[in-house]
């Protein structure tokens, strides 16, 4: 992350061991990877919950990056986010980053609840979280994103297919 956040994609690239886009040094992904930074400094244990690659098929392929926004909380939520690169996206990715993002969470046995905000004008991610038991349990203003609707879905204890 540091190397992204000086502009360095082929070093961040060789350290990672994929091969990383434009994408990962664009001004949004260089927002994230300092909060996260900050994140970690604050508290490494948190690391292992924090973003990584997206990565698909034998080739290495990165289509965007995905992770939780930290530890479960004191009732055992977790809180996912997941972009993927405007080239790949309307081709499932962001399904299959959910899925595997439910299974990570449905492994840990602190977590009991996993929820997504989502601006309500992103009408793909939230047909991407449609039919994963997610339920809309009121709204929240970010920051950096403003209006986000929240939902909430209990961690199933058998993963999702």
């Amino acid at each position: 992350m540091a190397a992204l956040l000086d502009g360095d994609l082929s070093g961040a690239g060789r350290t990672a061991g994929v091969s990383l886009t434009e994408y990962f040094v664009t001004d949004r992904a260089r927002w994230l990877w300092q909060f996260r930074l900050n994140q970690m400094a604050a508290d490494p244990d948190h690391a292992r919950w924090m973003v990584r690659q997206a990565v698909v098929g034998d080739e290495g392929l990165v289509v965007g990056h995905a992770g939780f926004h930290g530890p479960p909380d004191e009732v055992g939520m977790v809180e996912i986010g997941y972009s993927i690169a405007p080239e790949f996206r309307r081709q499932g990715y962001a399904r299959s980053t959910l899925i595997e993002l439910l299974r990570r969470a449905a492994a840990e046995p602190a977590v009991t609840t996993v929820r997504a905000t989502i601006s309500p004008d992103n009408a793909a991610s939230l047909a991407t979280i449609a039919g994963f038991g997610f339920v809309e349990v009121g709204e929240q203003w970010d920051e950096e994103d403003g209006l986000e609707l929240v939902f909430e879905v209990p961690v199933p204890r058998v993963p999702p297919v």
